[in-house]
């Protein structure tokens, strides 16, 4: 999943000046596995990537088999999985234990995981050790954090300790009971500049990556325009290197989506049919041919011993 260029064509079908389209190549056993090292790459080479959130090993497999290079372990699970009405509700615990279990199913991509609400905010010292944890116990090549200019001294803590952390600016859903719910951010001219300047202190504090959530597109594109580093984009723009969204929102399994991630594919009504499907094969006994038989002389003796 490393990003290469397609390969040139012949001249007589297309001139030096055309520039051939940037992509992903798939997962191949002869590629390294996507690092921040790749990551870094891409952005510097112009290379668009696709992040998505993923919180079990299955779906992992077949998202690492469909080329995405970038998984985020989001908090978003206390939503999809646990279904909770907010992100405030991820445990700890939880959280580490599907980071784990993604980065099984996909071991060749990058694992992002996301540190749940209060595992960093307390204290600078827990923040550390939480965000060890999903380094050791998660496997997750990096942690994510919902962050403003702030938190800086711990960024500064974490990047010391040698983990690579990911800056989340912008709109921060952990901060939705402040605002009375989900908000757009940088929708002012001083707050525009005070997202900017959020992005520099983190820079600054030795992020790896910046993650901006729903912000409008000036403000994502002077950021990038700025930024050394990956800058993925949730809500954001297309200025960013990268853009994630929740998978089950692509899917169509949820009730309602953000306006950048609309369904792809329409999995619920999928579902909805094949339960439908079974219930009746169910009610019906049609169940197909039984896998599983005793031998004649095994249903011999089992008869004899019935009797």
């Amino acid at each position: 999943m490393q990003p290469t260029r397609d390969p040139p064509q012949a001249a007589s079908q297309q001139s030096e000046e055309q520039i051939t389209q940037p992509r992903w190549c798939g997962p191949d056993s002869s590629i390294a596995p996507v690092s921040i090292r790749t990551i870094q790459r891409a952005a510097r080479e112009g290379l668009k990537f696709a992040c998505l959130t993923c919180y079990d090993a299955t779906t992992a497999r077949w998202l690492e088999r469909a080329g995405v290079p970038v998984l985020l372990v989001g908090d978003t699970a206390a939503e999809m999985i646990l279904g909770f009405p907010n992100t405030l509700h991820a445990p700890l615990d939880f959280m580490i234990m599907l980071t784990a279990a993604v980065k099984r199913g996909a071991p060749r991509c990058l694992v992002m995981a996301d540190m749940p609400f209060m595992s960093y905010q307390a204290d600078d010292a827990e923040g550390v050790r939480n965000a060890g944890r999903f380094m050791t116990e998660g496997v997750a090549d990096c942690v994510k954090l919902e962050v403003d200019r702030s938190f800086a001294p711990l960024v500064t803590r974490l990047a010391r300790a040698g983990i690579p952390v990911v800056a989340h600016i912008g709109s921060r859903p952990q901060h939705a009971k402040v605002q009375g719910g989900y908000y757009a951010a940088g929708k002012t001219a001083q707050g525009a500049v005070d997202l900017v300047e959020d992005a520099r202190v983190m820079l600054d504090a030795g992020a790896t990556m910046l993650l901006i959530e729903a912000t409008p597109v000036e403000v994502t594109a002077e950021i990038v325009k700025r930024s050394p580093v990956p800058v993925i984009g949730c809500g954001a723009g297309s200025a960013c290197h990268g853009q994630v969204v929740v998978t089950s929102d692509l899917l169509g399994l949820t009730p309602r989506q953000p306006p950048f991630a609309l369904p792809l594919v329409q999995m619920g009504e999928m579902l909805d049919g094949m339960a439908k499907l079974w219930r009746e094969r169910v009610r019906s006994g049609m169940l197909g041919e039984h896998p599983y038989s005793l031998s004649e002389e095994e249903a011999v003796e089992f008869r004899r011993r019935m009797r």
